[in-house]
């Protein structure tokens, strides 16, 4: 018998499982397939967490898996000693199914090893979780929680004591702890009274709420643009989320007074009714926002994820003489938002020296001369927020720098430090304040981003996705981008790049895994060291008008995805885009013949 098939039998017989479990696996039996997806591994926990599809078995969320990963968790803080012990875990969850219940059974699992436990009293986003383990000098975090997936899936992300995700040393261990509880029917586990009795679990809710948004209160820019626009017509949506309550204090707090919920999306519901995906990626997703908007009158329309990290906007213009709503990209959002805060802070006297931004390597290159412009200086890493907040760490809280604002191309951005990670609410704040400033001035954020283009360069970002779910969509993965770095093999041993990419050109390759950028010159291979860490990304740097155009291929961290990124750039709108459109199919052709 093989190993998932023990693993299978064991949970659909043994009496430790709750009925519903059982009954749910006892009806897949004869279904071989199904039977070795859920139980061929264990759920991966990765560089943040753990993300799968909500069911039972082994490879899948439940509160079993859940109670595994918190055990491992409490294990590592153990093993750190009693002062991380009391310094204790902040936990919250958002509005996916189940999220509630997996967070009592981390909380359960932490106070039965002697934790100290705070944990929400409702669902609150992700930013205010990362906010909460500040406020509370908290050892670590978990927020319940798989941000944009569909509605089937759920997650738990892990977050260290400066509030942002836990170091790739730190899940390295907790891993390793996880890996060494070898019978889940083991793990104690209080009850919810028997925490409760402890001493150890303390909810937290209103109280935390009012310190958050006085602090996001006073990241405020431009509040006289505000205070002159605070009837402006905002339309928003929580898309059935946790940024509802949130959101709305926090526009309210800096005057805004002109908001229109949508109704449908308003309230919690981690069926997401009324969408494909609850993702502000997807403009869908802003569909019945942007119904409202014509009926209100409002120009603009923004949404959040479920857990509140991500941001999308639609903007009302004018485009040959016709109102259209417009949806802006994150790249579009992130550099706007960058020089917003950067023009006003120099324009008032408030902008500091040593001041710097953080943006990732998929992420629009159009921030580098926005920055240079500013004298600022910005610093790009890995993808992923985690990343960004460990800058915040080094080089504001522990060193003499001064962070303004980080970005990433997925919709997430932050300003401040008392948060590290992305966080749509503060975010939802500086976009109504920049459309405010904008409106001070008789135009759109469409109007303003074109200013934008005619100072610094066009430049347009795309990505393509290949969704490739269960066991053998991991392999592919995989295959494909082994693949492709024997090609780069190939490239570097003939000494060019030309026969990569359909002849598109490519000046040089970086290979985050090696660490190393190897750059084609002539008959000549030159490779230089990359002073990040190590991952499994590829990007094709591929010159253009400007020099600066390149691809990206990654795994996504997330999602069962193989992802593809794109930046192109020029002096034109039509230069950029035609080129962009070449580049996306050529580059896609290329990596979909690899699956």
């Amino acid at each position: 018998m093989e190993q998932y098939e023990k693993r299978y039998e064991l949970w659909s017989e043994d009496p430790f499982f709750d009925e519903s479990t059982r009954n749910e696996l006892q009806g897949l039996r004869g279904n071989a397939k199904e039977i070795e997806e859920r139980f061929y591994r264990d759920l991966a926990f990765g560089t943040g967490g753990l993300r799968g599809v909500i069911g039972a078995g082994t490879n899948r969320m439940n509160v079993y898996t859940v109670a595994k990963a918190t055990a491992g968790l409490a294990r590592y803080i153990q093993n750190v000693g009693p002062k991380a012990m009391a310094q204790g875990v902040a936990i919250s969850f958002d509005s996916r199914h189940f999220s509630f219940e997996f967070a009592q059974k981390a909380a359960c699992v932490l106070t039965a090893a002697g934790i100290r436990v705070y944990l929400s009293d409702e669902l609150r986003p992700v930013p205010l979780l990362s906010y909460a383990v500040r406020y509370f000098h908290a050892f670590a975090g978990v927020m319940i929680t798989a941000s944009h997936n569909p509605a089937k899936y759920n997650g738990y992300k892990v977050y260290g004591d400066d509030g942002g995700q836990v170091t790739l040393e730190a899940a390295d261990e907790i891993l390793s702890q996880m890996e060494s509880v070898q019978d889940i029917r083991l793990i104690p586990i209080h009850s919810m009274k028997q925490a409760k009795d402890s001493g150890l679990l303390t909810l937290f809710g209103e109280d935390l709420d009012a310190l958050y948004t006085e602090m996001l209160s006073e990241l405020v820019i431009d509040q006289g643009a505000i205070d002159r626009n605070r009837d402006m017509s905002i339309v928003y949506t929580p898309i059935h989320g946790s940024g509802n309550k949130p959101v709305r204090r926090i526009l309210k707090r800096v005057g805004f007074s002109n908001i229109h919920i949508v109704l449908e999306q308003e309230k919690p519901d981690g069926s997401f009714p009324t969408v494909t995906v609850p993702n502000p990626e997807d403009p869908k997703a802003l569909a019945l926002g942007v119904e409202l908007a014509k009926k209100t009158g409002s120009n603009i329309v923004i949404g959040t994820d479920p857990d509140s990290d991500r941001i999308g906007v639609v903007i009302r213009t004018k485009k040959d003489d016709e109102e259209v709503f417009v949806p802006l990209t994150g790249n579009q959002v992130g550099i706007l938002l960058l020089d917003y805060i950067l023009s006003s802070k120099k324009a008032m006297g408030i902008l500091p020296e040593n001041s710097f931004a953080v943006t990732t390597i998929v992420s629009s290159k159009l921030a580098g001369p926005i920055c240079a412009y500013y004298g600022v200086e910005l610093q790009e890493v890995l993808t992923g927020f985690k990343f960004i907040g460990e800058r915040i760490r080094m080089d504001d809280e522990e060193g003499d720098k001064h962070f303004q604002f980080g970005f990433e191309e997925s919709y997430g951005y932050l300003a401040g430090v008392n948060v590290r990670d992305k966080d749509a609410v503060v975010s939802a704040m500086l976009i109504a304040g920049m459309a405010a400033q904008s409106q001070d001035k008789g135009e759109t954020l469409v109007d303003r981003l074109e200013h934008l283009y005619e100072r610094f360069g066009y430049g347009y970002e795309e990505a393509v996705s290949f969704t490739l779910e269960g066991k053998e969509g991991v392999e592919r993965i995989a295959g494909a981008m082994k693949t492709l770095r024997e090609e780069l093999e190939s490239a570097r041993s003939v000494g060019s790049g030309r026969a990569l990419l359909a002849g598109t050109p490519v000046s040089a390759i970086s290979d985050f895994r090696t660490s190393k950028k190897y750059i084609f010159s002539g008959e000549e291979i030159c490779a230089e060291q990359i002073a990040l860490p190590g991952s499994d990304v590829l990007l094709y740097h591929l010159g253009g008008e400007k020099g600066i155009d390149w691809a990206c291929v990654r795994p996504s961290g997330t999602e069962p995805k193989l992802k593809i990124y794109f930046g192109i750039y020029g002096a034109s709108k039509e230069s950029a885009l035609s080129r962009l459109a070449q580049v996306k199919d050529q580059m896609s052709a290329f990596v979909k013949g690899k699956l």
